[in-house]
């Protein structure tokens, strides 16, 4: 038997061994013993009246095929086979973290010590890429989680150990699934300000010599990153699971059009046998020897005596429209616009409010997920050991910004205003109609700096010309005063 009826709930064998397992190994009571089956058990009856309706005479769950309970085991599997499954955990991780990651003490041009180390550590340790990894299997599962490779383990049993105060060095990073780093001891103090929170994790390292070893290490040497939180701090909900029966859908889909096509593409064959002809044994035998080579590409040729073969009708149908229905929801509940999500946001293609969308909701992520749960742990973390200096005022963490135009952008609207510059001086009323003031900034979209410098360099060309003009006019008359005098003597 793969499960145990426990209260119309489902509770996995394999669940049951761990919660043994973690007994076993952890300083867990029997009341949080008893209290994480609890746990699994109101998981499981919950999971178990999904797709119910009419009481219990439909279950649309196991109608269609869907999970009630999907594993860290499906989603990674999903991720690492399914294209869309990718697409919606890599797409936001990766503009998310494109560009420079700066940390700012001041605003001014100096370099304090603080911005000139980070920028060595980042570099160093290749930051970006490891928070980037970090990311990518926070939300396949419930957490991940960045082990700190620091220089006071002189062997593998130091990793057990507290990191004491002093100045400490980081010699390395290195993110961890939640299939790969068990909490296995928990604070169950409950003054303590880590009260519910892990102590100590049991990580899977791998072997240099090959294989894998179980590492004992306290939680003063991990970084714990959760995302989509609900109730608990330390598990959170993985992007996957709210679309995980739309990737099943779509995985029938597309591989059933696949499969209608393949099948389709080679139609099957209706014979009718000839009403005064007799099949032998032989002729049945010669004929269906025929059909196998037909079959498997040996020969395309058929010849029966006395049956007339025909086509049978190809069942082909356009899945265009149901995959897109499928898109679209995917597109709705996790705020990826469906253009960047089938990769089409370039080009011709690309869609401006759809741009706006997606980079809004990036900077979204960067605020509300990237820097409060990965960044600014991190740099407390290496200013608490020292591996940072402290900060004497309060650091801001910087991105790029998404929102910056390109080169191409810059100079299509450059073209675009020059254009529109072009018109606007051509026509005679233009200045009675809108003062130029005005046009430059609600026409051509320029901030008051900028349009107060226009205004005045075309003031001071407009007094150059008139003075200019003004000139021979001067010598002119000064000329004709000098002949008049010399006309009068």
């Amino acid at each position: 038997m793969d499960s145990i009826s426990r209260d119309n709930g489902i509770v996995s064998n394999s669940n049951i061994v761990n919660l043994r397992y973690m007994k076993n190994r952890t300083k867990l009571s029997p009341n949080q013993i008893q209290n994480l089956t609890s746990q699994l058990v109101g998981r499981a009856q919950l999971a178990a009246k999904l797709g119910q309706q009419y009481g219990t005479d439909r279950d649309i769950y196991e109608a269609l095929g869907y999970k009630k309970n999907p594993t860290y085991a499906d989603y990674a599997s999903r991720y690492m086979r399914q294209d869309i499954a990718k697409a919606i955990i890599d797409r936001p991780i990766k503009v998310t973290w494109q560009g420079d990651l700066e940390i700012i003490e001041t605003d001014d041009d100096t370099e304090t010590a603080i911005e000139k180390d980070w920028v060595e550590l980042r570099d160093r340790l290749h930051l970006k890429s490891q928070f980037t990894r970090l990311d990518k299997l926070t939300g396949i599962g419930e957490f991940g989680i960045l082990l700190l490779g620091l220089d006071d383990v002189k062997k593998q049993d130091d990793f057990a150990l507290q990191v004491l105060p002093g100045n400490r060095k980081l010699m390395y990073t290195k993110p961890y699934s939640q299939a790969n780093a068990e909490i296995t001891k928990w604070e169950t103090y409950a003054r303590s300000p880590r009260y519910g929170l892990p102590v100590e994790y049991t990580i899977e390292i791998n072997d240099p010599g090959g294989g894998s070893k179980s590492v004992v290490v306290h939680h003063t040497r991990i970084i714990h990153v959760t995302d989509e939180k609900l109730e608990s701090d330390v598990k959170g909900t993985p992007r996957l699971e709210v679309v995980y029966n739309r990737l099943m859908d779509l995985e029938k889909l597309v591989g059933g059009s696949a499969e209608m096509f393949w099948r389709g593409a080679r139609p099957g064959y209706h014979g009718k046998l000839d009403k005064d002809f007799t099949m032998t044994t032989d002729t049945k035998d010669d004929l269906q020897d025929q059909i196998k080579e037909y079959e498997h590409d040996l020969t395309r040729i058929l010849i029966s005596e006395g049956i007339d073969l025909d086509n049978l009708d190809q069942q082909v149908a356009n899945p265009d429209k149901h995959v897109d229905v499928q898109l679209q929801m995917i597109s709705a509940v996790t705020g990826i616009p469906k253009r960047i999500l089938t990769g089409s946001e370039r080009g011709e293609l690309s869609s401006n409010q759809d741009k706006a969308e997606w980079l809004t909701f990036v900077k979204s992520r960067r605020e509300e997920f990237a820097e409060p749960n990965i960044v600014r742990p991190f740099v407390d973390r290496c200013i608490e050991y020292k591996v940072l200096p402290e900060s004497k005022e309060k650091y801001n963490v910087t991105w790029q910004d998404l929102f910056a135009q390109s080169e191409k952008e810059k100079v299509d609207i450059g073209k675009l205003r020059s254009e529109a510059l072009s018109k606007y001086a051509a026509s005679p009323m233009a200045e009675m109609t809108i003062p130029p003031d005005v046009f430059l900034k609600l026409f051509l979209g320029l901030d008051k700096e900028v349009v107060d410098q226009v205004i005045e360099a075309r003031e001071a060309h407009i007094k150059e010309e008139e003075e200019r003009m003004a000139t021979p006019a001067e010598e002119e008359i000064e000329r004709q005063r000098v002949e008049k005098e010399k006309s009068e003597e």
